[in-house]
């Protein structure tokens, strides 16, 4: 799979500090999701 990532670490995961961002490439948003879309890759429900 090809994704995009950003940085950002994880805290409580020792070595983790990338993140992956949502609803870009082959990495699907997140569904029904109606507060903090943009962080999940979602789009603006109707």
């Amino acid at each position: 799979s090809m994704v995009i990532i950003r940085g950002g670490r994880v805290r409580d995961l020792p070595g983790v500090r990338y993140h992956i961002v949502r609803g870009v490439l082959d990495c699907a948003g997140t569904a029904n999701r109606k507060q903090g879309r943009s962080k999940y890759g979602a789009k603006k429900s109707k």
